[in-house]
């Protein structure tokens, strides 16, 4: 079953009550993120109740602090894809502003945990900090939860094999630092960056090599250079495939640009891609950017780089990716085993068409997810429908036309 969507703990259908509820922000989603939801789906199956994980858009430190430096892993539409992927039931991506900031550790548990959710049980991780000045910590939401009637489960911290914690700070450090491998046992997939394949000046494709142009979320920021990629391509007769490349991520400092910019050359591919929306996977990190004075030496460099990324990524399998593993992080896998993780672990959504009788019979909103911060619903109509928060997505990647970037088609209750 499809995972739903809901944008506000309010109003929830029936069957969303009782839940086994999940309380984070998973930016990133790793490998410690996926022992917490695998322990609750532990618990879901034991009292036979739905997972439902909490989630806040804006991300809280976005919203106090206004941190121009803080390096989002995951913007909301990837984490919501990657979370549908874990066996969750239900996700309930809660607008964080001023008003929610101000529940105290209490208020939070007795209006949203209890009076919204209906909390079976709640299970987060064991460094958990939540209501108002963070005041509400493990030892409090288990207290809490004694005096409420509800239980609570803290998972430890989970290591890897050399004895690093999982943790979304670990993984934000491994991409600044240029080790996406590193980032990638972390997260036991590649970091991927999404966005729509935009149009640019061409001066790729003026060189031998065109590429596809993609503007970064404002808040991802690996670290600048070269790297060998797999990126996601939507093929007419097959579906979505998995294509080999060679990306620059930067400011392009041999054309005098500002703005960055990753720029994605598919080795061996020479079909449109315009306007379609694209996931790169930063597979390896080849060398930093730097400026070229002449279109010889620019060129050559972009050859060799190219037949480095051909060499690095011929060692992997282009088959569709495996199913994402539902349990936490094996304590049996080796260094060798994770050497070259997969490209992705997150199944491909099947296409799909929308028939032009379909309003009729299920009736629909179109989400449009406009950022990480707000979003924009209108109904078959094109009218703007008042409350976001009471639609229902199911994230299964169907119905959901090209043109379009950032949209879901989902059922309205």
């Amino acid at each position: 079953m499809a995972m739903r969507l809901f944008r506000h703990y309010t109003k929830l259908p029936t069957e969303v009550r009782g839940s086994v509820v999940v309380l984070g922000n998973f930016d990133g989603v790793h490998r410690g993120h996926q022992a917490v939801i695998a322990r609750a789906r532990e618990i879901g199956l034991a009292a036979a109740r739905p997972v439902c994980i909490m989630t806040f858009e804006p991300h809280p430190r976005t919203f106090f602090a206004g941190d121009k430096d803080f390096f989002r892993l995951t913007p909301f539409r990837t984490k919501a894809r990657t979370l549908a992927t874990l066996g969750v039931d239900f996700l309930i991506a809660q607008h964080f502003d001023l008003h929610f900031a101000r529940y105290t550790a209490a208020e939070f548990v007795d209006h949203v945990l209890l009076e919204g959710i209906g909390a079976h049980h709640v299970v987060v991780g064991y460094d958990y900090l939540f209501g108002r000045g963070r005041s509400g910590t493990v030892p409090v939401l288990e207290a809490l939860g004694r005096n409420r009637g509800f239980a609570v489960t803290a998972v430890p911290p989970v290591r890897s094999p050399d004895g690093v914690i999982y943790s979304s700070t670990q993984v934000r450090r491994c991409l600044v630092e240029g080790r996406p491998r590193d980032a990638a046992r972390l997260l036991g997939r590649y970091f991927e960056i999404e966005g729509r394949v935009g149009y640019g000046k061409k001066w790729g494709r003026g060189l031998g090599y065109p590429t596809a142009n993609l503007h970064l979320h404002k808040c991802q920021k690996p670290r600048t250079g070269v790297y060998a990629v797999r990126a996601s391509v939507q093929n007419k007769r097959e579906g979505i495939l998995w294509q080999n490349g060679v990306a620059n991520y930067g400011s392009r400092p041999s054309f005098d640009e500002r703005v960055p910019l990753l720029e994605v050359h598919l080795l061996d591919f020479a079909e449109d891609i315009y306007c379609q929306n694209l996931r790169v996977a930063l597979v390896e990190f080849l060398r930093p950017e730097r400026r070229f004075d002449d279109r010889e030496s620019l060129q050559a460099q972009i050859a060799t780089d190219s037949a480095q990324a051909r060499s690095i990524l011929s060692a992997l399998p282009l088959a569709s990716p495996p199913p994402h593993r539902t349990v936490s992080p094996p304590r049996g896998d080796t260094e060798e085993q994770w050497a070259v993780p997969p490209p992705s672990n997150i199944p491909h959504p099947p296409r799909g068409r929308i028939e032009k009788g379909a309003w009729r019979e299920h009736p629909t909103v179109m989400y449009r997810d406009k950022g990480p911060c707000s979003c924009l619903v209108t109904g078959p109509d094109g009218h703007s429908l008042s409350d976001a928060h009471d639609c229902v997505g199911e994230l299964d990647g169907r119905l959901r036309p090209q043109k379009e970037y950032d949209e879901h088609w989902i059922h309205q209750t």
